[in-house]
């Protein structure tokens, strides 16, 4: 590979992965790719339908010719820029695409390229194949939507509880049908003549669905029934309660997690522990603004940091608008110095934020002397370097949205310490 490609490799894999600077068109394409998916299912759906595959005069088809290779296209680029995954790079280029295509975001991205491949290779007779695959492109939205992952992590985590619960079900399904034959097999042999038989009753008992094809006729069948309708409504929420709590616990883990690298990512705690970062991060309180509200306004005391955990903020300049999207942060000089705000931060879009108190900060270090001692040396060393960017905005702030100032020469005030000077 000659060194030209490698900038538009890695540019390539920053827009499919969403980890550079240009997040504009890497969500652009991230949104167009979650709405072409969604058109797709609703393509194959509609195709079925006679009167519309008759009207259409091949409208559909040709719309999914195209997203077939628009999704042939997408995979052969994540299958490209593979090797540029941080576990993947200690590979050659070869296996490390080879371990990329096991995986199972892999699978169903290549799940979803293969109609346009089928299309050309099996008989006009083996449609529904190609329908199937088409409808099983509604997998990719688990790679876009966290939640689903979440979710997906949750039953993944809590498999051995659920298959338990699967025996259970099993076999109180089994009993029922058992009980319900010896009861009920003289009166019904057409209906439950036997276990097999019974067993599609307690199915639909147990499950509560209760079709009323098969219903016990003898006293001593309908309060067996009974007992299984109830017994029926605890089952069901055995399984749910398990996934709602592993899916609670999940979610919570992954916000966790992004809080703590949001905090992480501060030059200000780098030289903080993994421990000391997460008792940082408790500090921080949840704020939502809606679009256009003023966070930050020029001349307040800045005594505040933002994360901005949703959403997008604009810091409006004399001569240019500079845009903080999610993960961003500013503020960070608020709490290490007492001064006033050069400019303002105003939500361009409604906003959920992760707002960090310079007097919550300053009551942890009041109870962790060697915590003030890390943070009170970085800030004396960020002090002393100068490290500014506009004002009270830091360099490392316009960064995130690829503005870098020169640094600012003027005399720097006091290190922050609320109420106190730094002795």
């Amino acid at each position: 590979m000659t060194d030209g490609s490698v900038p538009f490799k890695r540019k390539l894999y920053d827009l499919l992965e969403d980890t550079g600077r240009n997040r504009i068109a890497a969500r652009t394409l991230r949104q167009f790719l979650l709405g072409l998916i969604v058109a797709n299912v609703a393509f194959a759906i509609f195709e079925t339908v006679p009167a519309i595959q008759a009207a259409d005069g091949g409208l559909l088809s040709k719309l999914q010719l195209v997203s077939g290779v628009i999704f042939l296209l997408e995979y052969v680029c994540r299958l490209y820029v593979a090797d540029l995954h941080p576990p993947l790079r200690r590979y050659s280029p070869l296996k490390a695409r080879i371990r990329y295509a096991l995986q199972p975001d892999a699978i169903v991205d290549l799940i979803a390229a293969l109609p346009l491949i089928l299309i050309f290779i099996l008989p006009n007779n083996a449609v529904t194949v190609v329908v199937i695959f088409r409808l099983l492109r509604f997998l990719k939205l688990a790679r876009y939507s966290p939640a689903l992952r979440s979710l997906l992590s949750a039953i993944a985590s809590e498999r051995h509880a659920l298959m338990g619960c699967a025996v259970i079900v099993s076999g109180v399904i089994l009993m029922s049908a058992t009980l319900m034959y010896l009861v009920e097999a003289d009166d019904q042999p057409d209906k439950l003549g036997s276990i097999p038989h019974a067993i599609y009753w307690a199915v639909t008992t147990i499950t509560t669905v209760g079709y009323g094809d098969v219903v016990p006729v003898t006293e001593t069948g309908r309060v067996i029934a009974a007992f299984v309708m109830l017994l029926g409504y605890a089952l069901i929420a055995l399984p749910v309660g398990i996934i709602a709590s592993a899916f609670a616990r999940e979610i919570h883990s992954r916000d966790f997690v992004v809080t703590w690298s949001m905090v992480a990512r501060v030059p200000l705690f780098e030289a903080l522990s993994a421990a000391e970062i997460a008792e940082v991060s408790k500090l921080l309180e949840a704020q939502k603004v809606r679009a256009g509200t003023v966070i930050a306004a020029a001349g307040d005391v800045a005594d505040r940091m933002y994360f901005i955990s949703e959403g997008q903020a604009e810091i409006r300049l004399q001569d240019q608008t500079i845009y903080l999207d999610e993960g961003d942060y500013f503020g960070e000089f608020a709490l290490i110095h007492q001064q006033q705000r050069s400019v303002s931060v105003r939500a361009h879009s409604d906003c959920e934020l992760l707002v960090l108190a310079a007097h919550s900060l300053q009551e942890l270090m009041d109870r962790n002397p060697k915590l003030t001692h890390k943070i009170l040396k970085e800030a004396e060393e960020r002090t002393e370097a100068k490290l500014r960017g506009f004002g009270d905005l830091a360099v490392e702030e316009l960064e995130q949205a690829d503005i870098v100032y020169e640094e600012n020469t003027a005399p720097e005030p006091d290190l922050f310490r609320p109420g106190q000077k730094d002795s």
